[in-house]
């Protein structure tokens, strides 16, 4: 039986207005929008990404899919494999957005869109369009490529929260009927697969309903998969029974094990390796399931995986995976801001990996990566007017070397209007129709409140906390807490790493000193009123990377607050990798209304060289002539939002 927390959130409502505006545009522009290109009813420009597959469409066709499989129309299948996904993460991000937005329109289309799932899917459970219409007889006949685990996992995510939200009780019990099917199929019984997807992701989607059901079932079947990967050949068994020849992804058979991580058992596995997303998915699920069963050498193993991620493989702007080959992580310190690919989704799944270890261990490094994600990393994705995208996300862009270097054509300069493989989107619609649940996590009794934006919160035990600022432009942190229960009660207030050097709380207008303990300060709220104002070191810092990390080397990045900030060359006279920044040069920092929505922007001393022009190739070295220029910064997420213009992140440091 499932433990709650008397102390858990109850309800919550988002004031902030950095965030109230990305919500709202979930609901006014970025669920219809997509919902038309998933009907093939938009008119749009489909963007292929090089990622090792060569596959791609004119038009989405996910709601045709479906609509197939329900024998509603005739046709193929078209687009990927997991094609289906893209519906579900939609359905998941309308979820969420009806409880911040009742909307009887839209919840008109998605009661719908349940029904049309409960006709597409099959009696014993089995719902994945591509092999039902094009494949039926390779049903879970080459998991390393099929993602058909992990295209069900999605729907049983979106289903939790579709129920969550609205009390459909159709959109859960289509998912156990799913789950059922999955437990009927694997493990060592008689008849069974012992193997597991090729795309973690189920291990996650498992845990969720079991959390949502009680069924135990859900949590041992999430625990096998988990326990099942790397520990023989299965894939090779597979692909031999199945047909060496007969690839369901262009490309992916080529990757080696490690891609997948399934070169050894999870828990031997010393570094994370192969591609990024499913590398955060599956720390997730290990995560879920390592707190929900008390198994200690699987959250040694996320601990692993999290510290070689954070501290060797990771972007300043909470961007990984270095390589477009197989959008995957690389060797340690290897983090190339021009090649780079630092997928949105992969930003969306460390965010769910770190929200996850927060609930296993009390650690402010937690929220500062999740952080990170959340106002760089993630929202950087997504366009200010909610219909373009990024697949990638560098911290160096080209546009004239992007548009002739074939290693370089997946880093764009202007977000596309959708993807062949259109995973992105959706991903970041729900997780910003979601950010509510990333505010507050409730461990042993307490209350952390680890993201400053702005809510109003009620939990069990009669505590009510209004948090109020104007983050992450300013850095004072307001709270009203109300104690309507008759004992005192326990909150730990996350300082970022970037601020612990300079935070000041007061308590009812009196200061107290602060006891930083794993990146939190603990409090006693007694019965009745509390005030707390919370002032967070807001200055403008320079960063460098480790020496290790060699692209980076006598560069610094900015950062204001949560903000990394970036150079643009339309906010420029010349080149953005011409600009040099001076010794003692100082920040000036101005909020612009008019700019971007309203953002913050850095203004910095920096030089540039005055050097003659010159058509020779190369030339002997000459001694270079500064003058004295000043060079403007803007917030990393907003980048590409006006002009298809060069940027960067890490600026030449004198």
């Amino acid at each position: 039986m499932i433990t709650r927390e008397k102390n858990r959130l109850k309800k919550i409502e988002i004031t902030s207005p950095f965030w109230k505006q990305y919500r709202e545009l979930i609901v006014d522009e970025v669920l219809p929008y997509q919902w038309e290109v998933m009907n093939d009813s938009a008119d749009i420009n489909i963007t292929h990404e090089p990622g090792g597959n060569d596959e791609h469409q004119e038009h989405s066709h996910a709601i045709q899919n479906l609509e197939i499989a329900a024998g509603l129309k005739k046709g193929t299948h078209n687009g990927y494999t997991f094609q289906d996904t893209d519906v579900y993460k939609w359905l998941e991000a309308a979820a969420y957005s009806l409880r911040y937005q009742p909307n009887e329109e839209l919840q008109t289309i998605t009661d719908r869109l349940i029904d049309l799932i409960e006709e597409a899917q099959e009696e014993d459970g089995y719902l994945v369009t591509f092999f039902q219409i094009e494949a039926p007889e390779r049903k879970f006949a080459r998991l390393k490529q099929s993602h058909e685990l992990y295209t069900m996992g999605h729907y049983m995510e979106a289903a939790v929260a579709y129920y969550d939200v609205t009390q459909n009780q159709k959109a859960l019990s289509i998912a156990i009927k799913m789950a059922d099917c999955l437990v009927e199929h694997f493990g060592h019984g008689a008849d069974q697969i012992p193997g597991y997807d090729g795309h973690p992701e189920i291990e996650l989607a498992l845990a969720r309903l079991y959390e949502a059901t009680e069924k135990q079932a859900y949590l041992t079947l999430a625990e096998f998969f988990i326990n099942e990967r790397g520990q023989d050949d299965f894939f090779d068994r597979q692909i031999q029974k199945d047909g060496f020849e007969r690839d369901l992804i262009d490309g992916m058979r080529n990757f080696p094990l490690s891609y997948y991580q399934a070169a050894e058992p999870v828990r031997e596995q010393a570094t994370a390796e192969g591609h990024a997303v499913r590398v955060v998915y599956l720390c997730t699920g290990m995560a879920q399931v390592a707190r929900l069963t008390g198994d200690k050498s699987l959250l040694a193993t996320c601990q692993r995986f999290w510290n070689n991620i954070v501290k060797q493989k990771m972007y300043i702007t909470g961007g990984i995976g270095s390589t477009n080959i197989g959008e995957a992580f690389t060797g340690n310190y290897d983090l190339p801001n021009d090649t780079m690919y630092g997928e949105t989704c992969a930003s969306v799944g460390m965010a769910f990996f770190a929200q996850e270890m927060l609930k296993l261990e009390t650690k402010g490094e937690y929220g500062d990566v999740l952080e990170k994600e959340l106002f760089n990393g993630i929202i950087s994705g997504i366009s200010l007017d909610g219909t373009h995208f990024f697949y990638v996300n560098p911290l160096q862009a080209d546009q004239e070397i992007s548009s002739h270097n074939p290693s370089r054509e997946h880093v764009l300069n202007k977000r596309a209007e959708w993807f062949g493989c259109a995973c992105c989107p959706s991903n970041v619609a729900r997780l910003i129709a979601s950010v509510d649940r990333y505010i507050y996590t409730v461990k042993d009794e307490t209350i952390l409140s680890h993201q400053f934006i702005s809510n109003m919160a009620t939990f069990e035990n009669g505590i009510t906390i209004q948090q109020t600022s104007n983050y992450p432009w300013e850095g004072m942190v307001s709270y009203t807490i109300e104690n309507n229960s008759a004992e005192a009660q326990q909150i730990g207030i996350r300082i970022p790493e970037w601020s612990q050097k300079k935070a000041q709380l007061l308590i009812d207008g009196v200061e107290k000193r602060l006891q930083v303990i794993d990146g939190f300060v603990y409090l006693e709220i007694p019965t009745g009123t509390t005030t707390l104002q919370l002032t967070l070191d807001m200055s403008v810092k320079k960063y460098q990377a480790n020496e290790k990390v060699v692209y980076n080397f006598g560069k610094v990045a900015i950062q204001r607050g949560p903000l990394v900030y970036c150079v643009e060359e339309t906010d420029q006279t010349t080149d953005v990798w011409k600009y040099t920044l001076t010794k003692e040069g100082q920040f000036r920092y101005a909020f612009e209304a008019d700019l971007l929505g309203g953002v913050g922007a850095i203004y910095a001393d920096a030089q540039l060289p005055e050097t003659a022009h010159t058509d020779a190739l190369y030339q002997e070295y000459r001694t270079p002539q500064f003058k004295e220029t000043q060079v403007k910064l803007i917030p990393y997420y907003a980048w590409a939002n006006r002009t298809s213009e060069n940027m960067e992140v890490w600026i030449n440091q004198q």
